[in-house]
C-alpha cells in the first residue's frame, strides 16, 4: 500500500501548493495598515431585499436600516416578497419599505428575485436616481454605521464592496459555529487581506454593494446560478473589476443549526461552484495567464478543494475495496487515510484557532463555547467532503431555509 500513501502525499502536496498563499494572507491582515479614506461624498442608495416567508425576521433588518447613522433621506428600502405565503410583505411595508410581490414557481431563486426587483426599480425611478445598491438577506441586521462606512469605501473608488460578515447565533451549536467561524475567517483573513494586498475580494452571499455603473455593465442582474453571489463575483473579476472590502461595515446573519438544513444549503453551494467553474473556467484560466492573481485566487476558491477532496476519497475507497477482494489487510489503507485526516484536522484547527483568537471580541457567545467550537470546526469542514461528492452526481435546486432569530445588533452584543 505504499502506492496509496504516495498518492495521498501527492494530493496533500498539491493542497499545500494551491492554498499556501492563504496562510501568507494571515500576517497581512494582522500587521498591514489600511490606507486612509478620501473625503466621502454623499450618495443616494437603494437597499435590495429578496424575502421568502421571512415575516419573523425582516422587521429587525428594516429597523436596523432605518437606524443608520447615514442620512435616512438618502436610503430607499425595496423588498421583493418572493412566493410568500405569510405576512412578509405587510411587515416590510408597515416599516416603510417599498414592496413588490412575485409569484413564479419555475424561476426559483434569489437571482431571479433580484432581477425582477431591479426591473421594477428601473421602471419606477429615473435612470440615475440611485448611485448604488445594497443587497441583504431578510435575516440580516446591521451595525448602525454600516452604510456610512460602506459609503467611505465607495467614495474611495470601489464599485463593488463587501463587508464584515458576523453571525447572530454563533453559540447555538457546532453547526452554526462552523458557519460563523468560516465567515469570520473569510472576512478577516481572505477579503481583508486581499483588499490590503490590492487584490480583488469576493462577494459572499449577503451584505454587499454595487454601483449603478456596475449594474449597467452587467446589463441588469443576469446571475441565476445556484450561487449567484460567486457568479457575480467571477463575472466582474474576469472583466477587470476590483472588489473592495470594508472591515468596519459589520453585518449579522442567522446560521442553520440543523444538519439537514446545513447539508441542503451547502449542497447548493457546492453545486453552484461547479456551475460557476463550468461557465467561467476558461475566462479564469485566461486571466491567470494574464498574470491576474485575482483570477487564480477565485479559481482556488471555487474548484480545486472539491476536486482534490473527491479524488482523495475515491482513491482510498478504491484501495480499501481492492484490499478486501485480494484478501489483504485494510490496516495500511486505514493508517494512510488516518494520517491524511489528522493532517487536515490540524490545519483546519490552526485556522480556526487563529481566527478565534484575533476575532475574539467579535464572537458573541460564552468563552467556553468559543474555545470548544475551535475543536469542532474541522469536523464541520470535513462534512464538505461527502457533500462535494454528492453535488457532482445529484440534481440540486434552490430551497428556502427558515429563519426565526429576532434580535438587534445591540441586543446581540449585550447577550454574550
Amino acid at each position: 500500500m505504499d502506492f496509496i500513501r504516495t498518492v495521498n502525499f501527492i494530493i496533500s502536496a498539491v493542497f499545500f501548493i494551491c492554498y499556501f498563499y492563504q496562510f501568507l494572507y494571515i500576517p497581512i491582515a494582522i500587521f498591514k495598515k489600511e490606507p486612509p479614506h478620501k473625503i466621502p461624498k454623499k450618495h443616494r442608495f437603494a437597499v435590495l431585499v429578496s424575502a421568502r416567508n421571512e415575516e419573523k425576521v425582516i422587521g429587525e433588518l428594516i429597523k436596523s436600516i432605518n437606524s443608520q447613522t447615514y442620512g435616512r433621506e438618502n436610503i430607499r428600502i425595496f423588498v421583493m416578497a418572493d412566493n410568500c405565503t405569510d405576512e412578509t410583505a405587510r411587515t416590510a411595508r408597515n416599516l416603510g419599505a417599498r414592496v413588490y410581490k412575485r409569484f413564479d414557481l419555475e424561476k426559483i431563486g434569489k437571482g431571479y428575485a433580484l432581477e425582477e426587483l431591479l426591473n421594477h426599480i428601473s421602471e419606477d425611478y429615473p435612470r440615475n436616481y440611485f448611485d448604488g445598491f445594497f443587497v441583504f438577506d431578510a435575516d440580516n441586521v446591521l451595525e448602525e454605521n454600516y452604510i456610512e462606512e460602506m459609503n467611505k469605501t465607495f467614495s474611495d473608488g470601489f464599485n463593488i464592496i463587501t463587508g464584515y460578515r458576523n453571525s447572530k447565533n454563533y453559540g447555538d451549536n457546532w453547526i452554526s459555529a462552523g458557519y460563523s467561524l468560516w465567515f469570520l475567517r473569510e472576512s478577516r483573513f481572505l477579503n481583508h487581506s486581499r483588499f490590503l494586498s490590492e487584490n480583488s475580494c469576493a462577494v459572499s452571499g449577503t451584505g454587499f454593494f454595487f454601483s449603478k455603473e456596475v449594474l449597467e455593465k452587467c446589463g441588469g442582474w443576469p446571475f441565476h446560478l445556484l450561487t449567484e453571489d460567486i457568479e457575480f463575483t467571477v463575472h466582474n473579476i474576469t472583466r477587470g473589476e476590483k472588489i473592495g472590502f470594508c472591515k468596519n461595515a459589520v453585518l449579522y446573519d442567522e446560521q442553520p443549526t440543523l444538519f439537514r438544513q446545513s447539508w441542503r444549503q451547502r449542497m447548493r453551494w457546492a453545486k453552484g461552484y461547479l456551475q460557476v467553474f463550468k461557465k467561467y473556467g476558461k475566462e479564469l484560466f485566461k486571466g491567470i495567464f494574464r498574470e491576474d492573481f485575482s483570477c487564480f485566487d477565485m479559481t482556488m476558491n471555487i474548484m480545486p478543494a472539491v476536486v482534490l477532496s473527491v479524488l482523495c476519497a475515491a482513491i482510498n475507497g478504491f484501495a480499501a475495496f481492492a484490499a478486501v477482494l485480494s484478501g489483504g489487510s485494510l490496516l495500511p489503507v486505514v493508517f494512510s487515510l488516518g494520517e491524511s485526516i489528522f493532517n487536515m484536522y490540524l490545519t483546519l484547527f490552526t485556522i480556526g484557532a487563529i481566527t478565534t483568537a484575533t476575532e475574539w471580541k467579535q464572537i458573541h457567545t460564552k468563552t467556553a463555547k468559543k474555545i470548544f467550537y475551535v475543536f469542532t470546526f474541522p469536523l464541520f469542514m470535513f462534512t464538505y467532503i461527502p457533500i462535494s461528492v454528492a453535488a457532482i452526481f445529484r440534481k440540486v435546486e434552490w430551497k428556502p431555509i427558515e429563519h426565526k432569530i429576532k434580535i438587534s445588533a445591540a441586543e446581540l452584543k449585550r447577550s454574550a
